[in-house]
């Protein structure tokens, strides 16, 4: 079973080691956790600054609005093909 690991440990394991000048090997053999995670956590780190471990659902921020424009995007195809059959349907009744 893998651990789960909130973001505030992630980020202070991660200070230890830019910080405190530790090496990642050390740090994981205190910690017990491995090596590569904590490699892992630090390019996260690097990647996206106080954005990153988001876990639990939650998204980045650039993330969230890429969903919710997409999100939009198909209810306004679906309004449009709504709209597309009531035109059909409405122009029968004229003939």
């Amino acid at each position: 079973m893998t651990n789960k690991y909130d973001k505030e440990f992630k980020l202070q394991t991660v200070r230890l080691i830019q910080e405190e000048g530790k090496s990642a090997a050390q740090v994981a053999r205190e910690m017990g956790l491995h090596e590569n995670m904590l490699y892992r956590w630090i390019a996260e780190f690097k990647q996206d600054g106080s954005q990153a471990f988001t876990g639990s659902g939650q998204l980045k921020p650039e993330d969230k609005a890429m969903r919710d424009l997409q999100k939009r995007i198909r209810d306004l195809e679906e309004e449009n093909e709504i709209l597309k059959k009531a035109m059909h349907y409405f122009a029968k009744d004229r003939r």
